[in-house]
């Protein structure tokens, strides 16, 4: 059976930037097998197969796959899937702002889309889940050892790792400067030794020394159980990152920002926004929006 599909390159205003998603804006039929198969086949970080939703409430049903398995959330594929199917008019577009729901696994998903003469431009969801702070970290040689750093790399003190999660568990690891974000390479050995089974496998290193104005770190992250070597644009970690950030801002009130830089090292470059709610010194909502731009369309058979 031919199934049509979309793909998007998400957190980018360019085509060949950003992270790449593949979309089936109508998966009706597909069990969870070939779901993966199809995962597999386009062999994106992530793959979303769209249904119609269990609750009326809510825009549409998104499950998300990357090559190795499904994942209960995840930022660019809730990004890229707004824009796709408001770019193609399964979602219309009627008013500058437009705010859908989507039913993922970790939950409800909002999400504002910004457009401009009824095509997307923005689009920027609201973590289902507050920030979850995991288990003690391992140690810095660990660490370093799975990203190929010295121990001396890893910032410590206030800005120590730990691990975050606001649906998906990351290791998150500050780093002494942006040079020592470029030399970092993925050490599988050590990581299956060290990293592969703590509660927060996903390295998402990053420094504050961005390259760009307007930006504020500059990031990497390596997810070798999920079959992403490394990823060019991770919105959930960002969201979770905007728990790491915001418990250690001094501001107890307001709207606190953050602009991303990732996948530079890559040759794919993404710029991914975060907007934390703090109010009487708790987080109140945590929000990840980005631009992305519309790459092929076509239809893939299933048997």
């Amino acid at each position: 059976m031919q199934y049509r599909f979309f793909t998007a390159d998400v957190f980018t205003d360019r085509a060949f930037g950003g992270n790449q998603l593949a979309v089936l804006p109508d998966a009706q039929g597909l069990d969870d097998h070939r779901m993966q198969q199809v995962a597999r086949e386009f062999n994106f970080p992530e793959t979303v197969f769209v249904l119609a939703p269990q609750d009326s409430r809510y825009t549409r049903r998104l499950r998300i796959f990357t090559p190795g398995y499904e994942v209960p959330f995840a930022g660019h594929p809730t990004v890229g899937t707004a824009h796709v199917l408001s770019a193609t008019g399964e979602v219309p577009l009627n008013c500058e702002q437009t705010r859908i729901v989507f039913e993922e696994k970790v939950g409800p998903v909002p999400v504002l889309i910004r457009a401009v003469n009824g095509q997307p431009v923005f689009c920027q969801l609201t973590a289902a889940q507050p920030p979850e702070f995991g288990p003690p970290p391992p140690q810095a040689p660990a660490i370093a050892a799975a990203i190929s750093l010295q121990p001396s790399d890893i910032r410590q003190g206030e800005y120590a790792p730990q691990m975050v999660s606001c649906g998906l568990p990351f290791l998150f690891v500050p780093l002494k400067d942006r040079r020592a974000v470029a030399r970092a390479r993925l050490n599988l050995d050590a990581w299956e030794k060290e990293i592969s089974q703590i509660w927060a496998p996903y390295i998402f290193f990053f420094a504050f020394d961005p390259e760009l104005e307007g930006s504020d770190i500059r990031a990497r992250m390596f997810a070798p159980s999920a079959g992403i070597p490394e990823d060019p644009a991770t919105g959930s970690a960002a969201a979770a990152l905007g728990g790491y950030l915001g418990v250690r801002a001094e501001a107890a009130d307001g709207t606190l920002r953050w602009r991303i830089e990732q996948g530079f090292e890559m040759g794919r470059p993404s710029l991914i926004d975060i907007e934390v709610e703090k109010k009487i010194g708790r987080i109140e909502a945590i929000r990840v929006g980005g631009s992305s731009v519309m790459v092929t369309q076509g239809t893939i058979e299933i048997p």
